[in-house]
């Protein structure tokens, strides 16, 4: 049962992801969360999330940004990294990862999500067949809301690192 919430990957964040091996392996599309996953909850795009962006383009890769915040939040930051966008997505449901890919022009097969939540973003990636890696959260200063999904995360965790341990699981490094 808590399978369905484990994610394919885990890295210490979005930035330090090897993107090159992942195109190399054919995957043309990445799907961001934003908040705590490239920047600080409710912090403006940096220089270095522009630049960030900026090489993924030259590598080949198309982006969107799918976010559960509302356009105020989500517009001004996609300008500021230059990529496509959907707000107020209502992760976990499938149908705006769905319809991410299909903005960006690729299969679902082909696009990989990075999120740093378990239970709106890996699980809605899961449920529409993303390849998924689920980053640190940057900041752990966060609103009530998630802390406290923060607390079942670490429960799931500790049985995905233990299931991993045992071979009971393997990582997919596709």
């Amino acid at each position: 049962m808590m399978r369905m919430f484990y994610p394919d990957r885990r890295e210490k964040s979005a930035y330090t992801i090897d993107y090159a091996d992942l195109y190399r392996k054919g995957y043309r599309g990445v799907i961001f969360d934003i908040d705590n996953t490239l920047v600080p909850h409710g912090a403006p795009a940096t220089k270095e999330a522009a630049a960030f962006f900026a090489s993924l383009r030259e590598t080949g890769f198309s982006t969107c940004l799918l976010s559960n915040n509302q356009k105020p939040r989500v517009a001004p930051f996609a300008d500021a990294v230059g990529s496509i966008y959907i707000e107020n997505a209502h992760k976990p449901s499938v149908k705006n990862y769905q319809e991410a890919c299909r903005r960006m022009g690729i299969k679902e097969e082909q696009a990989v999500f990075v999120g740093d939540q378990l239970f709106t973003d890996v699980y809605g990636a899961k449920r529409t067949g993303l390849y998924n890696i689920l980053t640190e959260p940057i900041n752990p200063k966060e609103e009530i809301q998630i802390v406290l999904k923060r607390y079942l995360e670490h429960i799931v965790l500790f049985f995905y690192e233990r299931d991993l341990a045992r071979g009971r699981i393997t990582k997919k490094n596709s």
